[in-house]
């Protein structure tokens, strides 16, 4: 059966045509009849509304006696997890190129992924009808950067459904069926690549089947997860559910289990069916540990907000959206946190910006909640003096986060070259033990109202990302002077052709994640595409930069940031503050500081009231003796006073931020 099964995903850069590709081949095909509108995969609102892929998904096709399984995956930078995974749950790959743009950075990403995980890649051009299609130039590059004659490339145009014949004849033929390996234990073996929360079904898991078959009805084992469930329902995706008897080795098919949350389903875990007696122990899955398969890695938030209500009474109802949007995507992190300025609130992870702004959109979207969102962070290792002192126990360190799978990104760096794999199958134990000596002294800071004080700190280090940018060479002066101004490093640079360049940076991932992408769109006329990926940790003069309101520090508006650039931005933060914050009947100073360092000062005036007004004709002395009244009482409220910052002060400095 599995001789006649063909897996494989679109992979390009973001717009290239993916998801339009997809619909012309499941109409070609038959799987529909047609499409109900475009991009059929994509399934949800926000993706049909912006045109981009956010969940990857699967499709079922039959093509001349063969089974296709088809998995569409996003093209933006912020969502490479998603096709990650979908390439471990693949043999083929078939790499779409836009005929007028050209390799992009994010098609190098991909294509080195989809390289190195050894599958048989498929180079397509698609708009070939457009205009300014140029299939010459970009079957050279193809051919330069994988090697397949640029005659093999196949050109098509995905909106038409010109030549796309040619692409499934070429699936059918170049890309190997799946081999199933049997063991003698186990009567089953299958991969968990996705898992989704369906109101009527429970979660749905999205599986590869390696061995064996599955039917309703069969108790199955998940040792990763340490749990087991009665399949109640099997099928596939046409892309719509449709339900079979079984399911067989080598498919890409679907498993309702009737679970409540996606977090019983792990992503990456082995789903099990066993026949030997001695196997099915319920309390000890250790002894099904030798049967899973190697999966996939957790995904890894690397940019870090605060959330808040801007009602303070939807706090409940927000922590519910965040509870069932998490059945759907398993990227994001919350917990929960309580601010003094803005009352109860959640520090969420996200794989991206991009992410970010999906998340607050479906959040006010489903679930009909304004939220403010902080400005956006990154993650900090900050090494301490004196670890044990009670002052740290408060503060989340590195092996806590890492067994919790929120920064097991840090492994690398960090654990003696231990691999991300091999330290997951660790016990809380054995991880403490072995590593106390490199990670038990470093804290994980995701904002300035979490780090130590600056006499406390040994040494900081900050993520950095290697950075892949392809434009055209007239924009290098541009795009080098931006680099550096956001303290990147060169470290390569290559020639696509006579007038587009590859350029790779390191870059402080801190410094990029809120407008880099923005200026370099804009200083290069939209031409310059990016793709980064995180590489390491590093040292740098990092500083706590704390806003300070008439002497009482304001956590909400604390930031880590570069020491070099400390004086700048403190010096704006106060100067917006003097314009934003409404005038007492005292005067505000407003302070920039670092530890006991103050770098930058403003001071809102207090609003005057004329005490004498009443005074005409009284005597000289009665007058002073008001003023004099009146200087000691604004004295008195400046030490005894609160200052008023307004909710949309705080909304208003995000926003600009």
């Amino acid at each position: 059966m599995s001789s006649r099964i063909r897996n494989f995903c679109i992979i390009a850069h973001i717009d290239h045509g993916k998801s339009t590709l997809a619909d012309r081949m499941l109409e070609i095909t038959g799987a529909m009849k047609k499409v109900d509108h475009a991009q059929t995969l994509d399934t949800m609102d926000i993706e049909q509304e912006r045109g981009i892929t956010i969940k990857m998904t699967p499709a079922r096709m039959q093509w001349k006696g063969i089974e296709l399984n088809l998995i569409d995956t996003p093209g933006h930078v912020d969502f490479q997890y998603e096709v990650s995974r979908s390439l471990s749950a693949v043999e083929g790959a078939v790499l779409l190129i836009d005929a007028s743009q050209g390799i992009q950075a994010q098609t190098l990403s991909v294509l080195y992924s989809a390289i190195n995980s050894g599958l048989t890649i498929i180079p397509v051009m698609n708009k070939i009808d457009l205009p300014a299609a140029n299939p010459e130039r970009v079957s050279k590059e193809i051919e330069h950067l994988v090697g397949i004659p640029a005659s093999e490339v196949i050109g098509i145009s995905a909106k038409t459904g010109l030549n796309v014949e040619s692409v499934l004849d070429a699936i059918v033929e170049k890309i190997p069926p799946f081999v199933e390996n049997q063991l003698d234990d186990i009567d089953a073996k299958a991969l968990i690549f996705d898992s989704v929360y369906d109101t009527y079904r429970g979660v749905v898991v999205y599986v590869k089947v390696l061995s064996g078959s599955y039917k309703i009805g069969d108790v199955v084992y998940l040792p990763h997860s340490e749990k087991s469930f009665t399949l109640t329902e099997v099928g596939y995706l046409t892309p719509k559910y449709q339900k079979d008897k079984e399911l067989s080795s080598g498919q890409i098919w679907y498993f309702c289990t009737w679970q409540k949350s996606v977090r019983d389903a792990k992503i990456g875990d082995t789903i099990l069916k066993v026949k030997s007696e001695k196997l099915r122990v319920k309390s000890d899955y250790s002894l099904l540990m030798p049967y899973a398969v190697q999966g996939f890695s957790k995904a890894k938030p690397f940019v870090y907000a605060g959330v808040y209500p801007i009602d303070t009474v939807e706090y409940d109802k927000l922590k519910e959206a965040f509870d069932k949007l998490s059945l759907n995507d398993s990227a994001i992190s919350y917990e929960h946190e309580v601010s003094k300025a803005l009352g109860l609130w959640f520090r969420c992870g996200f794989l991206g910006m991009l992410h970010m702004d999906i998340i607050k959109e479906r959040l006010s979207r489903e679930y009909g909640i304004e939220t403010l969102f902080t400005t956006p962070t990154v993650a900090y290792l900050v090494k301490a003096k004196g670890f044990g002192d009670e002052r740290f126990k408060s503060g989340r360190n590195v092996i806590e986060m890492v067994v919790s799978g929120l920064f097991i990104h840090v492994v690398n760096d960090f654990a003696s070259g231990l691999s991300v794999e091999q330290y997951e199958d660790y016990s809380d134990h054995q991880l403490a033990d072995t590593y106390t000596k490199e990670l038990h002294d470093r804290l994980v800071v995701r904002s300035g109202s979490d780090m130590i004080t600056k006499w406390d700190i040994d040494m900081i280090y900050e993520p950095i990302a290697e950075v892949e940018i392809v434009g055209p060479e007239e924009y290098a002066g541009a795009i080098m002077k931006l680099v550096q101004e956001y303290r990147g490093s060169l470290l390569s640079m290559e020639y696509l052709d006579q007038t587009r360049v590859v350029w790779r940076y390191e870059m402080p991932m801190g410094e990029m994640i809120v407008d880099f992408y923005d200026r370099l769109k804009s200083s290069t006329k939209w031409y310059a595409t990016l793709n980064y990926e995180f590489k390491k940790y590093q040292y740098a003069d990092m500083v706590t930069l704390d806003i300070l309101i008439n002497g009482e520090k304001v956590e909400a508006f604390s930031l880590i940031v570069h020491e070099s650039k400390a004086y700048t931005i403190g010096s704006d933060i106060v100067e917006r503050l003097k314009d934003l914050i409404p005038k007492h009947l005292f005067a505000i100073p407003l302070q920039a500081a670092i530890g006991t360092k103050v770098i930058a000062r403003e001071t809102i005036s207090a609003q005057r009231k004329d005490v004498i007004a009443k005074c005409y004709g009284w005597d000289i002395s009665r007058k002073r003796k008001l003023l004099e009244k009146q200087k000691e009482g604004k004295k008195k409220m400046k030490a005894m006073g609160n200052v008023n910052v307004p909710s949309d002060v705080f909304i208003k400095m995000v926003t600009k931020n």
